[in-house]
């Protein structure tokens, strides 16, 4: 490597040191707001059931978390979900917005508004990377990135009977600072 190589190496690894001495882990730009990660399950109920055709269904999941609020400190946390797809089947879904309020066990609570999502399905998996912003309480403003993974749970075949009832998911959700 060149002198000049070296320079430049050697002056990009002080930059990045730097930032991370001046600005303490959760502080860098969140004006004191630290990043809460959390993470747990839930079990959702459709109204009415998914069944092979396309129609408006109302979802509600109940979800139990662990979150990290700040370096070293977990505390439980409840979660509640809702949202309505327009047009929703044992195949596919439309829309996975919703809103999701989050209760902590020291008190606090988020109002999470999720408004974009990608939804893919493999191996029987249906998977949703789902983004918004709080709009009240703990981290007010920030951006959110939940992520649930549904493996299948009920027979095919209740689909052309009585219907998918719900779904158990594995859910990680992270309030950005």
């Amino acid at each position: 490597m060149s002198r000049r190589g070296t320079t430049v190496t050697l002056g990009s690894l002080a930059l990045m040191v730097l930032s991370l001495v001046w600005a303490p882990a959760g502080q860098a730009g969140t004006g004191g707001y630290e990043a809460v990660t959390c993470t747990g399950n839930s079990h959702s109920r459709y109204e009415p059931p998914l069944t092979l055709a396309p129609r408006e269904t109302r979802n509600h999941a109940d979800v139990r978390y662990t979150c990290t609020t700040a370096p070293g400190r977990t505390t439980p946390a409840t979660g509640s979900w809702d949202s309505v797809a327009p047009a929703a089947s044992c195949f596919s879904l439309s829309s996975a917005s919703g809103t999701e309020t989050v209760r902590y066990a020291d008190g606090g609570r988020s109002v999470i508004v999720i408004d974009d999502a990608t939804i893919a399905r493999a191996a029987g998996v249906l998977s949703a990377v789902q983004s918004g912003r709080v709009t009240e309480g703990r981290g007010k403003g920030h951006f959110v990135r939940r992520t649930v993974a549904s493996p299948p749970r009920q027979l095919p075949t209740d689909c052309l009977a009585s219907g998918l009832q719900g779904t158990r998911s594995a859910v990680q959700l992270e309030i950005l600072p």
